[in-house]
């Protein structure tokens, strides 16, 4: 009987790590997690979630910091990982605007380090997370991989969109296969206290009032945990090659001479903002009250991924309604905060 494939999955104790963690586990592979448990968010959160993968068979969880060098390349040089999947980051739009330093530290030394690592031990394929804010000051919809992504309006955009050429790099240089993942506004249980579904239930819950920027004119595309984990699953064995059709005289952003990809995982249905908050209501039997505020600096008004590319190669499309994935969050922070 054959080993398991060895993955490596940086970030585990965070969201969308700790749910890819779960699945790959469960599939059948045999998976490293490393996470460095920063004080960004509640670490009690971040612990909740490492004790449940913890007892799962065929997971093991080293704590290092992506940006210690020395404790990276021993760990690459002791595991002999197949896979790499990267999503360790310093996330978040607004943060990017008060603390901006700590986004060139995690999304670009930490990077850089993991790149180093796969190249001298010959990793198979790296996928890493992007982001929808990439994108930036784009205005076509909906947001496609062909598109060229060169106006970021925050550092976090900017640190992402570094990462796909990072990627892009060595995928040239050291022909090591890079998929770039560029997930859209990720929700679902064990989510991210500072982002919105998070923030707006809590506040809810306390009958405290909730902050609606650009007045609720804002849209997106609002994307389910399990569905990003499926695209995910379905890309990591699928190594991506060089891109026969491809030119230098009409470079697409999507592909390459060298083994290298990007998708947008989204849901392909950008919801507006206010709908959203009312399926919240339904959902928590309580009202929000709504303190209307102009857009931020950072944000865009609308998201909306085309996943055409992702339909083809990996033959799934995101399907799942924000009415059964709030009811699901909802479900769970009940359960995780004892709320009856």
């Amino acid at each position: 009987m054959a080993s398991p494939k060895k993955v490596l999955v940086t970030g585990a104790a965070g969201f969308i790590g700790f749910h890819l963690c779960k699945r790959l586990a469960a599939d059948g592979y045999a998976v490293t997690g490393v996470d460095n448990m920063n004080s960004y968010y509640d670490v009690q959160l971040k612990q909740s979630r490492l004790d449940i993968l913890l007892k799962l068979s065929g997971f093991q969880f080293k704590p290092i910091d992506l940006c210690d060098k020395k404790n990276i390349d021993r760990l690459f040089a002791e595991n002999n990982f197949n896979y790499v999947v990267n999503l360790a980051a310093q996330a978040g739009v607004r943060y990017s605007l008060v603390n901006p330093y700590a986004y060139l530290e995690s999304n670009m030394h930490g990077f850089l380090n993991v790149l180093e690592a796969c190249w001298h031990h010959k990793t198979e394929h790296l996928v890493y997370a992007s982001s929808s804010s990439v994108y930036g000051a784009n205005t076509k919809m909906p947001f496609s991989v062909h598109d060229n992504v060169d106006h970021p309006i925050s550092l976090y955009a900017a640190s992402k969109k570094a990462n796909e050429l990072m990627a892009h790099t060595y995928s040239a240089l050291y022909n090591l296969p890079t998929t770039g993942l560029r997930f859209f506004t990720v929700y679902g249980p064990y989510g991210r206290p500072d982002m919105a579904l998070f923030i707006f239930t809590k506040a809810i819950v306390e009958g405290k009032p909730i902050d609606v920027y650009n007045n609720g004119k804002m849209k997106r595309d609002f994307t389910y945990i399990d569905d990003i984990v499926e695209g995910m699953v379905r890309l990591i064995p699928r190594i991506p090659t060089p891109d026969a059709s491809w030119s230098g005289r009409h470079p697409d952003p999507s592909s390459s001479f060298a083994p290298y990809r990007l998708y947008n995982i989204g849901n392909n249905k950008p919801v507006e903002l206010m709908h959203f908050i009312e399926v919240l209501e339904q959902k928590l039997q309580r009202r929000a009250v709504k303190n209307f505020l102009p857009i931020q600096d950072g944000d865009v008004p609308e998201t909306f991924a085309d996943v055409n590319d992702l339909m083809r190669d990996a033959g799934f499309k995101p399907n799942t309604t924000i009415e059964t994935g709030i009811e699901k969050f909802v479900t769970w922070f009940k359960e995780y905060y004892n709320i009856t």
